[in-house]
């Protein structure tokens, strides 16, 4: 969600003096690009996982701020629900055993939260979307008491005019109408930041997206949604409409929603921060004291607060990152969020490692692939890899339609630990982690798929409802998900 903000009421003033500051910040980030003001080395990755609250029978837990409290950790914060919380894991150079030691550090943090969530009667688990959520879990009341939230709540429906109608599609049908931001809170992601230089940013955000669809077919973990069995990557359209600040009307005029794929490949990163400006109406007007123009005359590098503060109201599956680091330095970063949390902290890295491999290899190809494919097909690719989840068939140039695990097994998986190789990747790293993901296409099975499974067995044996299927479903998959064996080798329920 972003920096915190104070509780405000906003006027035409505010709106106006903050436009102006970002076309400021704009033109400031445009002359830092010409003057090669940015830290290009060293190249680093790093994560943020949401995660979901239960208690002990597997429903939600409205206690962040207790946990929180019981944690005592500055990396760990809320989110915008009561039963969510996010890890924001310290970024590491992407060579050598960056990855592994990644990993070992996420699962030392999630442990020892889990022991403090424990006091407060909660569970941490990684999921894409909670199983057990009921819509009744998802009203004002179980909203963070942030005032960033609530000033979000009230700018999107003030922008919107109305309420809004989630409608999905999917192995079933779910129809209903929200007057707050909240289901978004069932939405649980994993974003992976990975910095490279301006120079390079074009190619990394366009290869990045390129492999979204992919991604996501091969991650999907939330198949569930209020007790209904929707795509197998459901948390996608979920977001994409529980934040929409369009009223139909605008919709059919092509208004843009500010959960956005993209329009087009791009040459440089100033295209997208352009592109917020010119299409995005602020969402939090907040303006910061800083003079960017006299910080940068000055010698220091500008803080953008007002840049960076609108670039986090538009929710981007690949989202350009501008920040000055602890050294001073400023840097970019491409901000991938397609993915789900979980089901582990191995399937977690295996995702990170086949994201990063993939990208840097495509972003470095004599021939890019975003010059022989359309940004239509990437787009599409993202639709039916999040509603097909590891059944999906994609595009992809030189083989046409495939299925997914074809295009993975054939074409991605050898191009990844190419891609890893010219990171620096301790190669063993990257072969174990990797193998979860092609034992993943070979088995055809992601968390998603075993969640299904494992409802329909449960209906099926112990002649179950849904709700409770789900609730026993969750409880099994807590207890998978500690184990840390991927999810391709889960046993049945």
């Amino acid at each position: 969600m972003g920096r915190d903000v104070p509780a405000i009421s906003v006027s035409q003033q505010d709106r106006h003096a903050y436009r102006e500051k970002v076309r400021s910040c704009l033109d400031v980030f445009a002359r830092m690009l010409r003057e090669s003001r940015f830290d290009t080395e060293p190249r680093q990755v790093g994560l943020e996982i949401e995660l979901n609250l239960v208690d002990e029978a597997g429903l939600p837990s409205m206690k962040n701020a207790e946990v929180l409290g019981a944690i005592t950790d500055p990396s760990w914060a809320s989110e915008l629900g009561q039963f969510n919380l996010e890890i924001n894991v310290p970024p590491q150079p992407l060579v050598g055993d960056a990855l592994a030691r990644l990993e070992t550090g996420v699962r030392a943090s999630l442990d020892h939260a889990e022991l403090r969530a424990r006091q407060a009667g909660s569970h941490l688990v990684m999921i894409g979307i909670l199983p057990t959520l009921r819509e009744s879990d998802v009203g004002a009341a179980a909203m963070s008491p942030n005032p960033r939230y609530q000033l979000l709540n009230e700018q999107i429906f003030a922008a919107r005019g109305e309420e809004m109608q989630i409608s999905i599609e999917g192995a079933e049908r779910l129809l209903t109408h929200i007057d707050t931001i909240m289901p978004e809170a069932a939405c649980t992601s994993v974003q992976c930041h990975l910095q490279v230089s301006p120079e390079a940013f074009g190619s990394y955000w366009n290869a990045a997206q390129a492999v979204a669809g992919v991604q996501v077919a091969v991650g999907a973990n939330s198949p569930f949604l209020f007790g209904r069995e929707l795509w197998r990557e459901t948390r996608l359209t979920l977001f994409e409409q529980a934040t929409d600040t369009r009223p139909d009307e605008l919709k059919e005029q092509g208004v843009r929603p500010r959960v956005w794929f993209g329009e087009r490949w791009i040459t440089s990163v100033f295209d997208l921060f352009e592109e917020n400006l010119r299409y995005f109406p602020a969402l939090l007007p907040l303006v910061d004291d800083q003079d960017p123009v006299a910080a940068l005359d000055n010698g220091q590098a500008p803080q953008l607060a007002e840049l960076t503060l609108h670039n986090g109201t538009i929710y981007r599956w690949n989202r350009p990152v501008y920040a000055v680091g602890v050294d001073g330095l400023p840097h970019l970063r491409v901000e991938n969020r397609v993915l789900p949390a979980g089901p582990t902290v191995a399937d977690i890295m295996a995702n990170a490692a086949f994201y990063c491999g993939v990208v840097r290899a495509l972003a470095e190809a004599e021939r890019p692939v975003w010059t022989q494919m359309s940004f239509a097909a990437a787009a599409d690719n993202l639709t039916e890899g999040a509603r097909y989840g590891i059944d999906a068939r994609l595009y992809w140039p030189g083989l046409g339609e495939v299925p997914v695990t074809e295009l993975v097994l054939r074409r991605l998986l050898p191009m990844a630990f190419d891609g890893l190789e010219s990171w620096g990747v301790d190669p063993g790293d990257a072969k174990r982690l990797l193998r979860i993901i092609e034992q993943r296409c070979l088995s055809a099975r992601t968390g998603a798929t075993w969640q299904a499974e494992a409802v329909r067995a449960i209906t099926e044996r112990r002649r179950a409802d849904r709700q409770e299927a789900l609730r026993l479903m969750t409880l099994g998959y807590s207890e998978r998900m500690r184990t840390n064996e991927p999810v391709h080798s889960w046993l049945p329920m």
